[in-house]
């Protein structure tokens, strides 16, 4: 009988060779392991040198009469960072909007949440955060939720957590380069449709776009259509899934950049701010 795995043993180391003799694979075991270095050295830079004034106290989340729970929705919450945060925001008070593709996931997720912490509030969606129509049914059934739940109309915290890294090419509902689709284009139109009701908070909002070092590696990039779509990386003889993830990285933090100098020229005061955070 263990004959007959044999071919398939033989297939898979074959792929898993291919694989490692790729550009992208030695693109990402040197160039990201210096940016990761790169990245820690700033870090500890910053903690050795950084006046004790320019970093932010922990404090609780802030309330009013009519926003008694805020409300934090995080996408991607069905494992590592997401999970985590989720948790973690949970015991802080906020009320926590899961959000991923998963069902099967998200409900696992909230069992172990409530697990660690009975008192934990929890509500899940199921959303493809690569697909435009499943955004925009999210924005209904949220709005729906909120009315149903006779809760403030109003967002406190939205943490853009969801992201992948595919080494074979895949394409969204809509056309576009999965990955690409799900680490910037989604984030960038989820932010865009919920900015009302981060704006329609009573107390200051924030937007937290969860990027990455790898970033750093990108030395050049002509940025049009073809390339924010990834539609030009599906005419690559081989699918360059590296460059890919750090496109869509710091194509995510550009936007943070710039929704943060948009929302300050808007809004002096920043009700709504944003910020990033390389994983």
């Amino acid at each position: 009988m263990s004959w007959y795995w044999i071919p398939m043993k033989m297939k898979n180391l074959g792929e898993c060779f291919l694989f490692v003799c790729r550009a992208d694979f030695w693109r990402m075991a040197v160039c990201w392991s210096i940016c990761l270095v790169l990245s820690y050295l700033k870090l500890l830079f910053q903690i050795l040198f950084v006046p004790e004034s320019k970093r932010y106290p922990r404090c609780p989340p802030a309330t009013t009469a009519a926003c008694v729970r805020p409300v934090c929705i995080i996408t991607g919450a069905t494992s590592g960072l997401g999970a985590a945060a989720a948790y973690a925001l949970s015991k802080e008070g906020f009320y926590i909007v899961l959000v991923g593709r998963s069902s099967k996931l998200l409900l696992k997720t909230m069992r172990e949440i409530k697990d660690k912490n009975e008192h934990a509030h929890l509500k899940a969606f199921q959303v493809d955060v690569s697909s435009f129509q499943s955004i925009l049914k999210f924005k209904v059934d949220l709005e729906r939720w909120f009315l149903d739940s006779n809760m403030h109309s109003s967002v406190q915290l939205l943490i853009n957590n969801a992201g992948i890294l595919a080494t074979s090419p895949r394409l969204t509902a809509e056309g576009y380069d999965e990955m690409m689709g799900t680490n910037y284009i989604g984030p960038f139109c989820l932010t865009k449709l919920l900015l009302p009701l981060l704006e329609n908070s009573p107390v200051p909002s924030r937007i937290v776009n969860i990027t990455s070092f790898t970033h750093r590696s990108v030395l050049n990039m002509q940025v049009n259509e073809d390339i924010v779509s990834g539609k030009s990386f599906l005419r690559s003889k081989h699918y360059p899934f590296g460059r890919i993830y750090e496109y869509s990285k710091l194509c995510l933090l550009l936007f943070s950049y710039e929704l943060h100098r948009k929302l300050g020229l808007l809004d002096e005061s920043r009700h709504v701010s944003t910020m990033y955070v390389p994983a």
